[in-house]
């Protein structure tokens, strides 16, 4: 898996964020070859990346964000075996770590607020050992170098992704990708 998510990601690096399961049609159409499924219950959500998936795209759930399922061992193992999406995502590094365990493909995000974020993450990233990490803002580009150069593991940054000049600061930056629910965004 991770060497399909690092062609498509350099592929198209602008991935679609879904905050709204009635947007999965103008994802199917955006050019976006990846998508963060940042929503759905325990009741739709496998209808969501089934569709996402037979459109061709690559779908990496948000954990924290699924209503219905606890956060633990079980639940990781059937998200994998019965919903099975491309791998997913979390601010929890304990996930990231049985996600790992268990073959799946684990994006960590955390959100940068001060110094002790910064370095708090950095640790975590390097304990964890995730296959990406999303960064929260994205629009912070000096941090995002410093990250990119510390961790040496993928980043993509989300968080305020507003325009393509964010877009390509954050790519100058370092960043493998960005993470936008802006739909205009998805088709540049």
């Amino acid at each position: 898996m991770s060497s399909e998510f690092y062609s498509r990601i350099h592929s198209n690096p602008i991935i679609a964020a879904v905050t709204d399961l009635s947007k999965l049609k103008e994802v199917l159409e955006s050019p976006c070859e990846i998508v963060f499924l940042l929503t759905g219950n325990i009741f739709n959500v496998k209808a969501a990346v089934d569709e996402l998936k037979d459109g061709g795209k690559l779908v990496f759930i948000h954990l924290d964000l699924l209503e219905g399922l606890s956060k633990d061992h079980i639940a990781l193992e059937y998200i994998h075996k019965s919903i099975n999406p491309d791998g997913i995502i979390t601010t929890k590094s304990n996930l990231v770590r049985i996600a790992k365990e268990i073959g799946m493909f684990a994006i960590q995000r955390f959100f940068l607020i001060d110094s002790i974020s910064v370095e708090s993450g950095v640790k975590t990233v390097q304990s964890s050992r995730p296959d990406a990490v999303e960064i929260m803002p994205g629009i912070m580009h000096r941090i995002t170098s410093r990250i990119c150069k510390e961790i040496k593991i993928p980043v993509i940054a989300g968080g305020f992704i507003n325009d393509k000049e964010d877009v390509i600061a954050c790519l100058n930056a370092g960043a493998m990708g960005i993470s936008t629910s802006k739909e205009e965004i998805w088709c540049m």
